[in-house]
């Protein structure tokens, strides 16, 4: 008997298991510090309000509401189409250290603050709200087709006739065996552009948040549940009206209906890249005078006191915020996967779960999370049930897949004794894999959910925007990337350990 298998010594408890353990020990050790104060006086009132919005919701109250509804579609088409034409050719190129660590630096900082850089360079137009989502959809893109493409089977490349040219040995070798997973991707990326688009009105774009955020804000719940199903409903029909061949009439038509984009001013943009992101004490001065002992020596106080006053406390806060709601949605996710699986449910209560789990995982974080902050006020506790809501349904879509392909003897009844021996331990692995890959997903959106009003690093990078101090901001997305970076690569040292041991889960 393999030593795994035994029951003595180090291999009584399994991989999965200790990596559980540690990581519930340190959800409760990050909840005793988070503030998960509720502070809002009345919130069972506020929340008999929206719940009455969503059962009279009001379709008619939002002007320009079908022009919303296109330039959300409009902002996420244009910039996945983008983001495809520069993500796919790093990905033939993204083994190369200096390309991934390029496409990892990009697609760690959110789409909210590319936008709000971009919004100092092109204003409040259509192409800031384009560019923030192509460019780190571009990043994502490289690495996952680069994956993906190296799971292609080699033994059509051998077989190919001798002398054929590099680029017919991809497409035939490689890109055709795994055409469908690519499309399926795209199409996965296309309804998380839509949540990105909408999110984007939150900060002035012409999408549906600008419209949400308005509503909910003055207290028009019936506006607010209105525009909150159409927003459901899109994402829900999009294998519908989302068909490939239809690109080709929306894309033209999204060009078309942009709205104006107005002149770009040129030093504007030289001014920004040349002026207003650098420290204070250097702007204005000549190059070769940066490096004086004077100079180098109020960067060094200027970045020590941005580093110790916001960047540590800004990453701490992050941290147990991305830990609480990693718990959290762990939690959730394995009490609501049972009721989303054919091994334990009839098909009418599976049918009802998974319009439940389309709610939860359609509805981006960050509305969430400012829809929760309204009834319970402003801490953590609100981003907290927001992230590991979304995450959570979104998990279980994925996972209830996986459960419905395991194999189970005849005499297998569905129990939740024979579904924890026989289900959970096959697809446990892979659920702690998604889990570990959502984390990364949680950090990021734990960090913009600062501009909500919770102390994390979007907070301060936040502030620094609005106050005028690019410099600030700009290096606070620096340890924002950073720290998304280092914790991808903790949690797939973490992942990758057991691939040569027999598995006790």
């Amino acid at each position: 008997m393999p030593k795994t298998m035994t029951f003595s010594g180090r291999s009584f408890v399994g991989h999965w298991q200790k990596i559980t353990v540690l990581l519930l020990l340190m959800v409760a050790v990050c909840w005793f510090f988070a503030d998960t104060e509720i502070i809002a006086l009345e919130p069972w009132t506020e929340l008999g309000r929206m719940m009455q919005g969503f059962i009279h919701p009001d379709f008619f109250a939002t002007e320009y509401l079908l022009d919303a509804l296109w330039q959300t579609i409009s902002f996420a088409l244009l910039g996945i189409t983008i983001g495809l034409l520069l993500g796919f050719p790093l990905a033939l190129w993204y083994q190369h250290p200096l390309i991934a660590a390029m496409c990892a630096f990009i697609r760690a900082i959110h789409e909210i603050f590319w936008a709000l850089i971009f919004l100092q360079i092109f204003g409040l137009s259509a192409i800031t709200g384009i560019l923030a989502i192509a460019l780190p959809y571009a990043a994502t893109f490289a690495r996952v087709f680069a994956d993906i493409l190296q799971q292609a089977p080699m033994h059509t490349l051998f077989s190919l006739p001798k002398g054929t040219d590099k680029l017919s040995a991809f497409i035939y070798g490689r890109w055709m065996h795994m055409y469908p997973q690519i499309v399926d991707y795209i199409r996965y990326r296309f309804e998380c552009a839509l949540r990105s688009s909408a999110v984007l009105g939150f900060i002035g774009m012409p999408t549906l948040g600008f419209y949400l955020e308005s509503a909910f804000r003055q207290g028009h719940y019936q506006q607010g549940g209105a525009l909150l199903i159409l927003f459901v409903l899109l994402i829900g029909s999009i294998r519908f009206w989302a068909k490939p061949f239809m690109l080709w009439l929306y894309l033209p038509l999204a060009v078309y209906f942009l709205p104006p984009i107005p002149v770009i001013d040129s030093q504007l943009i030289w001014r920004f890249i040349s002026v207003d992101v650098l420290p204070p004490m250097l702007q204005g001065q000549a190059f070769l005078s940066w490096f004086t002992p004077d100079n180098l020596s109020k960067v060094f106080d200027w970045s020590y006191n941005l580093i110790s006053q916001q960047v540590i406390p800004g990453m701490i806060a992050t941290l147990v915020l991305a830990f609480c709601a990693l718990g959290l949605t762990h939690i959730l996710t394995m009490i609501l996967l049972p009721l989303n699986t054919r091994l334990m449910m009839p098909k009418a209560v599976i049918l009802l779960m998974r319009a439940v789990n389309l709610i939860l995982r359609s509805l981006p974080e960050y509305l969430l999370a400012f829809v929760f902050m309204m009834l319970l006020g402003p801490s953590m506790l609100p981003a907290i049930i927001a992230l590991a809501l979304h995450n959570s349904g979104l998990m279980v879509f994925l996972m209830a897949r996986q459960a419905d392909k395991v194999s189970v003897p005849l005499t297998y009844q569905p129990r939740v004794d024979q579904y924890s021996y026989l289900v959970i331990p096959t697809i446990y692995p892979h659920f702690m894999g998604l889990l570990f890959y959502r984390f990364e997903v949680i950090i990021r959106e734990t960090a913009i959910l600062g501009m909500l009003g919770v102390m994390t690093l979007g907070f301060y990078v936040d502030s620094n925007f609005s106050e005028i101090r690019f410099s600030g901001a700009l290096l606070l997305l620096v340890f924002t990337a950073g720290l998304n970076v280092v914790v991808d690569y903790l949690a797939r040292r973490l992942l990758r350990y057991p691939q040569n041991r027999i598995q006790a889960c």
